[in-house]
């Protein structure tokens, strides 16, 4: 169900953004949108995109097509996470060579081109939050409430500041789990939660409801980075579609590290029960989102 639910989304979200950043061939600025879409159309779960969906649908179902009032939203999480992975392995951070699978974006397209591809995806993700030509379905102060939301999540209070921590830990003698929770917390979880409550948001949910939805999200998006940590560790490079072992490369703080597989096994079991049990006042309107916890957890890739 879950592996279904993606596809539909990733399908919607792709289908808008190619439409959303077409551009004429003979354009300057032509390369560094086939740049960006070189990166956007790699792959990939399209978890956050499905996360807002399923938040929104909680409160105001709708079915999953391209008409969705929330997908153009949808693919603005996924621009932004996109951007993010495309700064990630950047020379100057994890200095990777495989995305999805994929060459990184600057083997292919150079370091300056790859830069500027993830300034310009997180640029227009917010752009899509504030246009009244796109958001003409749904009222102005819930849109820029979502956006403020995740422009919080994804800035130096949020992902931002969790992956410069994340930089500075790198091959320090640091123990510290209140560090290393911090880094993830940050890192990775406050966009997950970010996704959700913006899902929540646009469709005219109550303060609680965000609230009870970003705890979600916060619970759900540790206990993801946390199995990417083990599987960083267990998996191979083809399965991952990304280096493996690479944690270790680099020296980063990371819950196998401290806590040991087993150990950090336990710990994202109890988040994901955590987690579920948020969301136990929306009955069967949840059920998707229960069902996603549980693949985050048992996930394999």
């Amino acid at each position: 169900m879950i592996e279904s639910y993606l596809k539909q989304v990733g399908s919607c979200v792709e289908a808008w953004w190619q439409r959303y950043l077409a551009v004429d061939s003979a354009s300057p600025q032509s390369p560094l949108y086939e740049s960006m879409l070189y990166s956007l159309n790699a792959g990939g779960k399209r978890l956050r995109p499905a996360l807002l969906i399923m938040a929104y649908n909680i409160f105001d179902n709708r079915p999953i097509d391209i008409a969705h009032p929330a997908i153009p939203y949808a693919a603005a999480v996924e621009m932004i996470h996109t951007y993010s992975l495309i700064h990630d392995d950047l020379p100057g951070m994890d200095n990777d060579d495989l995305r999805r699978g994929k060459p990184t974006n600057h083997k292919v397209y150079g370091e300056a081109t790859a830069i500027l591809a993830g300034d310009a995806l997180l640029t227009n993700a917010f752009e899509i939050f504030f246009d009244p030509s796109i958001g003409v379905a749904l009222p102005y102060e819930r849109r820029a409430h979502a956006g403020f939301f995740l422009s919080k999540a994804v800035g130096p209070s949020g992902m931002v500041g969790g992956q410069f921590a994340d930089m500075v830990a790198q091959g320090s003698s640091s123990d510290s789990k209140t560090l290393l929770k911090y880094i993830h917390d940050n890192k990775t979880a406050a966009f997950i939660s970010a996704s959700l409550a913006c899902g929540a948001i646009l469709a005219g949910g109550t303060a609680d409801d965000v609230n009870r939805i970003a705890k979600f999200g916060m619970d759900s998006g540790l206990a993801f980075q946390i199995v990417d940590d083990i599987l960083d560790v267990t998996s191979t490079a083809e399965e991952l579609g990304k280096p493996a072992g690479s944690d270790e490369l680099l020296d980063k703080l990371t819950y196998p590290k401290l806590y040991g597989i087993e150990n950090a096994r336990l710990e994202a079991d109890k988040l994901i029960n955590s987690a579920i049990e948020s969301l136990e006042i929306y009955g069967e309107r949840a059920i998707i989102l229960r069902e996603i916890a549980k693949f985050i957890g048992l996930r394999s890739r």
